[in-house]
């Protein structure tokens, strides 16, 4: 073989050194796959400058302007150079790559950008009186030159990719990539609370058009991140969130999380952060789910920004080129760090309604509709004196006061009900909904809703101490299935029995229901083993068994609830508004509704004009 006039397929077999920018180039691949991934590494370096203020401006999605400037503590003339070269840093020494209590490494990031873009860094430390800048131009690095600057680091990146124009190709629209640096943005916004960040797309030229701006937040940590999380996520959050504030074995948790009824039908509202780094980790998201196992179903998902802070050594950051996600040494602590503290927190906030429940319901009242209403009991009213004036059935009218009478007595009347939080039971409507009335003003109680979660909070209690108490049937009942739903049930049959429901192979794909639980009273027993197959499908995805029997536990909760349409008596709606205001998570239903509306009396006030 001739070695120095190698075949393609020979050629393969050489072991070569490449160039730095070849090194830089397949670097950039990793580090900077999008204009918003050159952003975070940028902003993210800013923030490790002690910077309090960060502009952050881009042209067409980024891809052909990036510019970020700061007012930290800025880069030395002398130090510039170094900046742009391979595994430089002022971050670590080397000698613990776990310990890492930064962002990232501006000696990986502004080389890969140059070797793929145009860079300029522009930058002035305190105590000099001029500033100094450089540019690498698709690997090839120019001289330092001095240039006016005000203390900190501006970064310009220009033609993202000029150098590699394949990438280019792999890019999505404008709009998608401008929607990507935002999302960056917001995330490094809501762990910095204190940092003040401004994001403009100046596309158009000029000052351009500010896209997000967030000033600094004041007070404590809280109160900071309760104003940013205001802002980003918005003023509803904010009103329908809770504080999670836990520790665990030396973990911390804080954030806040939106109460059950306040949810999503997707989870793009849950924001991880890991020692102030966003991340996208799943095994905290799956965490996150498993806090809202009793209250969300069906594809609702809650609205979260929540922070675990933990000694460095305890996670490794650097299982991802982009950072996005870690591994902890400890993953069940976190895990159960995660969930305990949700589930406390979702307890203590249990009887929270989400507002704009209340908010939802104001707005279903249109003027047009009050309007309506006015217009018809003007009528009503003279249609009775009409009636009365002209000598008709005088008896049926009488009889339908009477009957309105009667059931008005049925309703306890009693005063210093009113105090309670629910108030006082005074009518139900629709033979589903209670109307009560407080001190300040009314509630309205889904009652099927609402007994749902007070039966499934008393299976839960009884389940925990020693299982629930079954009913013998009178007469077994035998339910045919298919082959794959038997399997399912039998092989759950010992954990359905603690349920208080005891089921038996009947022969072939049958199954014999004995046994059902005591609480619920007379029930279909076919109707609640379908529904808990119907629940069993839907969490066939999950491996935690708790998770499962829950929810299968949820469902059970529904047969013994009181039905809509059951006409309830005074004592009887008022026994369940008391029982209610005592049983944790009674605001919502087992699904994550709400299970009362409250109305304050000026808002009533307001929709027929009387403020």
């Amino acid at each position: 073989m001739d070695i120095k006039n190698p075949t393609t397929k020979d050629n393969r077999r050489i072991i070569r050194q490449l160039s730095d920018a070849a090194a830089n180039r397949i670097a950039a691949g990793e580090v900077v796959e999008r204009p918003s991934s050159a952003i975070k590494e940028l902003v993210e370096n800013s923030i490790d400058a002690g910077a309090s203020r960060i502009d952050i401006s881009y042209s067409d999605g980024g891809k052909t302007l990036i510019r970020v400037k700061d007012n930290g503590h800025g880069i030395a003339e002398n130090q510039l150079m170094l900046a742009l070269s391979r595994h430089a840093t002022s971050k670590i020494d080397g000698t613990d790559l776990l310990n890492i209590h930064t962002f990232g490494f501006r000696g990986e990031a502004l080389p890969s950008m140059g070797a793929v873009g145009r860079l300029t860094i522009t930058s002035r430390i305190e105590n000099v009186s001029m500033g100094a800048t450089i540019t690498v131009d698709g690997g090839v690095i120019h001289q330092v030159r001095p240039a006016p600057s005000s203390i900190g680091t501006i970064v310009e990146l220009r033609n993202l990719f000029h150098a590699t124009p394949a990438r280019l190709k792999f890019l999505r629209t404008d709009r998608a990539e401008s929607g990507a640096i935002s999302d960056v943005i917001k995330r490094l916004a809501m762990s910095e609370p204190f940092i003040g960040f401004t994001l403009r797309d100046i596309t158009s030229g000029g000052k351009g058009r500010i896209i997000f701006r967030a000033d600094p937040e004041a007070g404590d940590l809280f109160d900071a991140m309760y104003g940013r999380l205001s802002k980003i996520l918005g003023i509803d959050f904010a009103k329908n969130s809770f504080r999670v504030d836990a520790e665990r074995d030396g973990m911390t948790l804080t954030g806040y999380a939106s109460l059950p009824t306040y949810s999503r039908g997707s989870s793009v509202s849950q924001y991880i952060f890991v020692n102030g780094r966003p991340v996208k980790d799943k095994s905290l998201l799956s965490a996150l789910r498993a806090a809202y196992s009793d209250f969300l179903h069906n594809g609702r998902y809650p609205l979260a920004a929540l922070f675990v802070e933990c000694d460095f050594e305890r996670v490794d950051v650097n299982v991802h080129p982009a950072k996005a996600e870690v591994r902890f040494r400890e993953p069940g602590i976190v895990r159960g760090l995660v969930i305990s503290a949700l589930r406390h927190a979702l307890a203590e906030e249990g009887h929270r309604a989400s507002s704009t429940v209340a908010d939802a319901t104001l707005g279903a009242f249109k003027k047009s509709e009050i309007s309506n209403i006015s217009t018809n009991l003007r009528m009503n009213q003279s249609w009775s004196r009409e009636m009365q004036n002209n000598n008709l059935d005088q008896v049926g009218f009488s009889e339908l006061q009477n009957n309105f009478s009667a059931r008005q007595a049925s309703i306890e009347t009693n005063n210093d009900q009113i105090s309670n939080r629910l108030g006082a039971a005074r009518a139900q409507v629709h033979e589903n909904y209670i109307i009560s009335q407080t001190a300040d003003g009314i509630v309205i109680v889904d009652q099927h809703a609402a007994h749902e979660r007070l039966v499934y909070e008393k299976l839960k209690n009884k389940m925990a101490l020693n299982g629930v108490s079954s009913q013998t049937l009178l007469i077994p009942e035998i339910i045919e299935l298919s082959e794959q739903d038997s399997a399912v049930l039998m092989d759950l049959s010992a954990d359905l029995s603690r349920f208080g429901l005891s089921i038996e192979n009947f022969g072939g794909n049958s199954i014999v229901v004995r046994e059902t639980p005591a609480i619920l009273g007379e029930v279909n027993a076919k109707s609640l083993i379908l529904d808990i197959l119907d629940e069993l499908k839907d969490w066939s995805e999950s491996n935690l068994i708790k998770e499962k029997l829950d929810a299968i536990l949820s469902r059970v909760a529904c047969h013994g609830s009181i039905r809509s349409g059951r006409i309830m008596k005074g004592e009887e709606m008022n026994a369940l508004l008391r029982e209610m205001e005592i049983t944790p998570h009674s605001g919502q239903c087992n699904h994550g509704r709400p299970t009362y509306v409250k109305l304050k009396l000026s808002d009533i006030e307001k929709l027929f004009g009387r403020t």
